[in-house]
C-alpha cells in the first residue's frame, strides 16, 4: 500500500467489489457509492442463484453487477475491494493483478472512509457489535446528527422498499459510526474519536491476542467508552486516555441501571438508566428482550453521551429502534402457537445470549445451528458444544446441519457430528441432520404447541429464507 493515492484521489476512481452481497462487502458499496462512486461488483452467490431479491434489489440501486468471471475487471484505473481471505485463483484477483490494479481489503477500505471522516466513533468487542453499531446510528440519526452508518446487518429502522438491505446509513462526512473488527486483526487499522469496547471473550483468537488488540485500540480512542460488567474489558482500562464507563451490574459505573428497575418480556423490556455524572434517572423502553441487549443500550447511550448526546434524548430515541434482521428476529407465532425466530449466534457468547433470553421465559427451546464454517467449527466447538449443554434444558433439542461451505480448500475432516457428540457427552440433547432440507422436516414434526424454535448461524443469507420458510410450513 506505499503507492496509496490521496483519499480524494482514492474515490475518483471507480470501484469493483469481489463479493458484493458480503454483509461487511454491501454496506461499503452502498457508502460510496452514495458518495457518488461508481461501483460495480460480483458475487459468487449470485452466480449460483442464491438470494436472487438482494441482487435483483442491488441491480435496481443502480449497481453494475457481473458474473464472478473477471469480465467485469477491464480498468488499470479499476480498485479491487476483496476480503482478505479472498483466495488468489478468484478470477477478479488474478484480472487485476494482469491490469495491475489497486487491491484493498474490506476494513482498508473502511478505515480510510472512518478516519478522514471528522469524527470516527468506533464499536469494538467480540459480540454486540452491530446491535451497538445500529443502535448508536439510530439515536446520532434521531437527534438530527446526519451520521454515515457502515454496520454488518441489516437496521430495520432504515429500510425503505428501495432500499430492503440497509447495512449502511450514507449521512454526512462529520461523523462515521462503525463496527470494528478484532478476527482479522483490522481493528488496528482505526483511529476513532470515540471507541466503545463491549467485552473481550474468546472467538477467532487467543484471549492473549484479543487483550494486546483491544488493549491498543482504547489507546488510539481520544474518549473510550468501556463496559464495566465485564472484567476483560475494565481490565484494560488503564490503556485508555478518557474514559466513560457503563454497566448494568456494577454501582460504580458512570452511566448504568437503577437497581431493581428492570421490567423483563418475552420480547421487550424497560429499566431506569442512571447517570450518576449528575444522578439524573430516565425511562428506558427497548423493543429487545435479553440482559444483552439492555446492556448494548448502555454502551450506545454511552457512545452517543461521548459524542455529546445528552442521555435523556438518547434514551428517548431508543424507544422507536426496532432492532437488526437475524438478531432475535421473531419470523412469527403459528396458528398452534409455535414462534420461529432468525438469530445471528455463531460462538458461543452470541448463542449463549440468545438461549438465556429464550430461557428466561416458559416453553421448549428447538435450537438449529448451522456452523459457519469448518475452520471456526475447529477453534471453538468444545465452548460451542458446552454452550448448548449448559444453557438447555432436559426438554430441549439441539440440532446441527453440515457446515457452511461454498468451496476453496479448507480442511473438511471435522465437521458437525464431533458437536453433536460433544454435546451429548456434557449432558445435552443434540442430533446431526446432515441436510438443511431434512432439518426442516425434522423441526417441522417435533414442533408442538408453546416451543420456540430459533435458526442460529452466519455466513449464510439463505438462512432466513429456510427461518420464513419453516414458518409457513408449521401455519
Amino acid at each position: 500500500m506505499s503507492d496509496m493515492p490521496t483519499p480524494d484521489e482514492l474515490f475518483a476512481r471507480p470501484f469493483f467489489f469481489c463479493g458484493i452481497g458480503g454483509s461487511g462487502m454491501l454496506p461499503l458499496a452502498q457508502i460510496l457509492k452514495g458518495r457518488g462512486c461508481t461501483i460495480e461488483g460480483s458475487d459468487r452467490s449470485r452466480d449460483q442463484g442464491r438470494t436472487p431479491e438482494k441482487f435483483g434489489a442491488l441491480e435496481r440501486q443502480g449497481f453494475a453487477l457481473h458474473p464472478q468471471d473477471g469480465s467485469g475487471m477491464v480498468s488499470k484505473e479499476q480498485i479491487l475491494v476483496a476480503s482478505a481471505a479472498v483466495e488468489d485463483s478468484v478470477p477478479e484477483v488474478q484480472r487485476a493483478k494482469e491490469l495491475g490494479c489497486l487491491r484493498l481489503s474490506r476494513a482498508e477500505l473502511n478505515s480510510i472512509l472512518f478516519n478522514t471522516s471528522g469524527a470516527g466513533i468506533a464499536v469494538a468487542g467480540t459480540s454486540g457489535k452491530s446491535t451497538v453499531t445500529g443502535m448508536l446510528g439510530w439515536i446520532l440519526h434521531a437527534c438530527g446528527r446526519e451520521p454515515t452508518i457502515m454496520n454488518g446487518a441489516v437496521m430495520k429502522n432504515f429500510v425503505a422498499p428501495e432500499r430492503p438491505y440497509a447495512s449502511a446509513v450514507v449521512g454526512g462526512q462529520s461523523l462515521y459510526v462503525s463496527e470494528v473488527d478484532e478476527s482479522d486483526g483490522s481493528i488496528a487499522l482505526y483511529r476513532p474519536a470515540v471507541g466503545v469496547l463491549l467485552n473481550v471473550s474468546l472467538d477467532h483468537k487467543s484471549m492473549e491476542e484479543l487483550r494486546q488488540l483491544f488493549g491498543e485500540y482504547l489507546a488510539r480512542s481520544r474518549i473510550s467508552v468501556i463496559n464495566a460488567d465485564d472484567a476483560e474489558a475494565l481490565a484494560l482500562l488503564p490503556h485508555a486516555k478518557e474514559t466513560i464507563t457503563f454497566g448494568i451490574e456494577r454501582e460504580k459505573a458512570q452511566i448504568g441501571i437503577v437497581p431493581g428497575s428492570i421490567a423483563e418480556g418475552p420480547m421487550r423490556q424497560a429499566a431506569m438508566v442512571i447517570d450518576r455524572h449528575d444522578g439524573s434517572e430516565h425511562a428506558l423502553m427497548l423493543n429487545l428482550p435479553g440482559r444483552h441487549n439492555l446492556s448494548n443500550a448502555l454502551a450506545a447511550i454511552t457512545g452517543a453521551a461521548a459524542a455529546g448526546i445528552p442521555v435523556a434524548k438518547a434514551v428517548e430515541a431508543l424507544a422507536a429502534f426496532e432492532g437488526l434482521a437475524r438478531r432475535f428476529d421473531v419470523v412469527g407465532t403459528s396458528t398452534s402457537a409455535i414462534t420461529v425466530i432468525d438469530d445471528f449466534g455463531h460462538n458461543p457468547e452470541k448463542c449463549a445470549a440468545t438461549l438465556r433470553t429464550l430461557k428466561a421465559h416458559p416453553g421448549r427451546v428447538l435450537a438449529f445451528f448451522q456452523p459457519h464454517g469448518y475452520g471456526p467449527l475447529v477453534q471453538m466447538g468444545e465452548e460451542l458444544a458446552e454452550t448448548f449443554a449448559q444453557e438447555l434444558d432436559e426438554d430441549d433439542r439441539v440440532i446441527l446441519c453440515d457446515p457452511v461451505y461454498f468451496g476453496g480448500t479448507v480442511d473438511r475432516s471435522q465437521g458437525s457430528e464431533r458437536i453433536v457428540r460433544l454435546i451429548e457427552d456434557a449432558g445435552g440433547h443434540a442430533e446431526y441432520v446432515p441436510s438443511r432440507e431434512e432439518v426442516g422436516e425434522r423441526l417441522a414434526s417435533i414442533a408442538r404447541p408453546g416451543d420456540r424454535i430459533v435458526i442460529m448461524g452466519a455466513r449464510d443469507d439463505t438462512l432466513s429464507t429456510f427461518a420464513r420458510d419453516l414458518f409457513g410450513r408449521l401455519n
